[in-house]
């Protein structure tokens, strides 16, 4: 079982989810920068990302090896129109998607951390580090988040 995986990722949205609370609509409807993703956009691409590695997370437990389709994220977002959406929804999905799978990395049996995964075209990767690189992403946009 990964609980420390699942602790870091508990973690982490227990440290976020107070001051992403505290944004203003107009805080999280400007673009960072011209061109660029708003703060409901990157949430939404947070959302997009659970939803993926929820996918990988939970197929790995009856698979030896897995291969997934790469994630085209500006794809994703303009096809969900996340500008669209009120911030306080979104937050409440992104908090409760995290948490569901820090529950499905608490039961993640410990032999099928290291089953390689493949996702796109890159090189297959133990799923221990798929989680790894989840967090890691994670970690990227909250910054951006919280900036």
């Amino acid at each position: 079982m990964s609980h420390g995986l699942a602790n870091d990722l508990r973690q982490m949205v227990e440290s976020a989810e107070g001051g992403l609370r505290r944004l203003s609509p107009r805080d999280v409807s400007e673009p960072r920068k011209p061109g660029g993703w708003s703060k409901l956009e990157i949430l939404g691409h947070l959302i997009d990302s659970a939803s993926n590695n929820h996918q990988r997370f939970v197929r790995v437990q009856f698979s030896n090896a897995l291969a997934f389709p790469d994630y085209k994220q500006e794809v994703w977002v303009a096809c969900q129109d996340y500008r669209s959406r009120e911030w306080s929804q979104l937050l409440d999905l992104w908090v409760a998607y995290n948490r569901h799978l820090a529950h499905v990395l608490e039961v993640v049996p410990a032999a099928k951390l290291d089953t390689p995964c493949r996702v796109g075209e890159s090189q297959a990767i133990p799923l221990r580090e798929l989680v790894g690189q989840y967090l890691a992403h994670m970690r990227h946009h909250l910054a951006q988040l919280s900036a």
